[in-house]
């Protein structure tokens, strides 16, 4: 590796990083903000997320990179195969032709596709977000951002510029950009994107209710971090699904992931086959219609969890009895819950591990982290409080906090789709 990088750099890069792929280009090392941007079967989309990046204030061009990864399996059809070809080709053309640097990394053409076992979007990610690593320019005081897009996404206007000043004006290591699903004509797909964006927005504001430190989202196209942060997690993961969410929970456990507002990224909308779950699967089901799209996660799961939240995180250290003792009072499930996860043995260990309260804290949001919520959710949701309707659901976690919000619905209906609309408007507002 090139000794004139940073140790901690050369130290993840020898250790972590393949050696397998490189970039198109070579690059002199001026970069400050790297969008990374995976693509399989992308190409009739790449020319619409590139306008959509050149349309950003040219004053940020010079420092700031577009690094595709076009990326499939051996065994992926030829069809797609094609696709990434004419994806690379059109790419060649484009980083000699326009007004912002571009290139990519080819992880699609024989003797580069990425293995059968671990290949999918993680690694393709972490391919990018590594190489990347070496094209940035360490001389100067600002941070170096490794920004996460995806070719269907489009961004607005002041995306890279928001971005930039963001984490130069705060202390911030890590974030997520703003987001709204693009909007689309088919009634049904539009039903479907409205449906799955609500379900992703209450969540997070079940989470900022409940006081919890990872209410934040998980999605893959709107992940910032910088470069230090990135080696201290040891990089992203090679999952091929939900790797945004394990990405985001490690970053989580050192540093607060910050809302980056004013700006927005637009995901699509579409159904889509690229991974098992996430957006463009939900849509699909809805579409087929397989099971009641309309139902939310009970808010009673989120009082629960917002009690368990002050007792466990708070300064206070007791033992494992008493936490379970308390956990009971508050909902049986919750107590049944911490049982089944071998809460005991587990802080039996932690208190004798640790040799202050600091040490203490910090474990308790190790032990109960993002991971460990999701699933307790789940769990009340299976033994306790079942899913409810989506719009009584939205209607009593907004009355809990005391939002304003003036539409009436019919208890237990589904409500028009303009209603939809400004229950998800209202959602975009506060979540």
């Amino acid at each position: 590796m090139n000794n004139q990088l940073p140790k901690n750099i050369n130290k993840y890069l020898n250790k972590f990083s393949s050696s397998k792929w490189k970039t198109y280009r070579t690059h002199s090392g001026k970069y400050k903000t790297i969008i990374v941007v995976p693509a399989i079967s992308e190409y009739e989309n790449l020319r619409i997320l590139l306008n959509s990046l050149l349309q950003n204030d040219d004053k940020y061009f010079s420092g700031t990179l577009i690094l595709f990864v076009i990326n499939n399996l051996e065994s992926t059809s030829e069809k797609i195969k094609l696709n990434n070809l004419k994806s690379i080709e059109f790419l060649k053309q484009q980083g000699t032709a326009s007004q912002i640097d571009i290139d990519f990394i080819d992880a699609s053409t024989k003797n580069n596709e990425l293995d059968e076992k671990n290949g999918g979007v993680g690694l393709s990610r972490k391919i990018g977000m590594d190489l990347a690593l070496a094209l940035f320019d360490y001389n100067s005081t600002n941070q170096n951002l490794l920004v996460c897009l995806d070719a269907d996404c489009t961004v607005e206007a002041n995306y890279i510029s928001t971005i930039r000043n963001y984490f130069n004006n705060n202390k911030v290591s890590a974030g997520y950009v703003n987001f709204k699903h693009m909007d689309v004509l088919d009634a049904e797909n539009e039903k479907a994107i409205i449906n799955y964006e609500i379900f992703l927005r209450y969540y997070v504001l079940g989470l900022i209710f409940a006081k919890s430190p990872y209410a934040y989202h998980s999605i893959g196209s709107t992940m910032v971090c910088d470069t230090n942060s990135y080696i201290k997690v040891q990089g992203m993961n090679k999952r091929k699904a939900a790797e945004d969410f394990y990405f985001m929970e490690k970053l989580s456990k050192i540093t607060r992931i910050e809302k980056i507002d004013c700006t927005a990224v637009l995901p699509s909308s579409r159904g889509s086959w690229r991974v098992p779950f996430g957006t463009g699967q939900r849509v699909n089901r809805f579409l087929d219609k397989v099971q009641n799209e309309y139902i939310l996660y009970s808010p009673k799961s989120f009082e629960v969890l917002k009690k368990w939240i002050e007792l466990f995180y708070s300064d206070e250290v007791l033992n494992a009895e008493n936490y379970l003792e308390q956990a009971k009072g508050i909902s049986e499930a919750l107590f049944q819950f911490l049982t089944k996860n071998n809460f005991k043995k587990n802080w039996d260990q932690i208190l004798e591990n640790s040799n202050s309260n600091l040490q203490i804290n910090t474990q308790k949001l190790l032990w109960f982290d993002g991971f460990r919520t999701l699933k307790l959710i789940h769990y009340l949701r299976d033994v306790e409080s079942p899913t409810i309707n989506m719009f009584d659901a939205l209607d009593e976690l907004f009355s809990m906090m005391s939002i304003s919000f003036s539409i009436n619905n019919t208890l237990g209906g589904i409500p028009s789709i303009d209603i939809q609309k400004k229950y998800l408007e209202k959602l975009r507002e506060i979540a």
